[in-house]
């Protein structure tokens, strides 16, 4: 079965003519969202993978319709491709069920890779710079020494819980256990 995806990013922008392309296209049930591309949470797009059965073909009129980033898009049609689930696309002429389909998507997959490793190169590039130069890498501290400290001498204390103390501080959890782990080391280095 042929289902289709259309997604719009307001309320102002109309869906006609995606599910037009969709049902000229052979789509027999039609999901879509309202939504900016960059929301994670599209409704219309889960309903519609969920109804995805092996030999269905999901289509969308334009591949900045279903995913959010290329790294998305990929993950999205690898993931059907899992599932022998084709894909197609309307306006870039892309159908995954044929093999110049396989081919461009394929294409696109190792430019998203190559992508992946350009930024991880530039940004361990960056770092190494900027040690060079002295400055150290990551996000400032949440708490002082002081306060660390004194978050420590809570817990060991052991009469607030973790999530007493992260509210006294105003920090979550990951960053507290963080934070408790970095002491622990200091304390089994001394």
């Amino acid at each position: 079965m042929k289902i289709g995806y259309a997604r719009v990013s307001t309320q102002d922008q109309h869906l006609r003519m995606q599910e037009d392309a969709l049902k000229k296209a052979g789509c027999k049930k039609i999901y879509h969202d309202t939504v900016s591309g960059t929301k994670t949470d599209r409704p219309g797009l889960a309903k519609a993978l969920e109804q995805l059965r092996e030999g269905d073909v999901l289509i969308v009129w334009k591949l900045d319709r279903l995913g959010r980033s290329l790294r998305n898009l990929i993950d999205i049609i690898q993931q059907l491709n899992d599932q022998d689930i084709g894909f197609q696309s309307i306006r870039e002429s892309i159908d995954t069920t044929t093999t110049g389909g396989k081919l461009v998507f394929h294409i696109f997959s190792a430019l998203a890779e190559f992508e992946r490793d350009l930024i991880a190169e530039r940004t361990k590039a960056g770092l190494q710079a900027a040690r060079a130069r002295g400055k150290k890498g990551g996000r400032p501290a949440r708490l002082s020494a002081k306060d660390v400290k004194k978050m420590i001498d809570y817990y060991n204390a052991q009469k607030n819980t973790v999530d007493e103390i992260c509210k006294i501080f105003g920090i979550g959890r990951t960053c507290f256990y963080n934070y408790l782990r970095k002491e622990q080391k200091a304390i089994q280095t001394v």
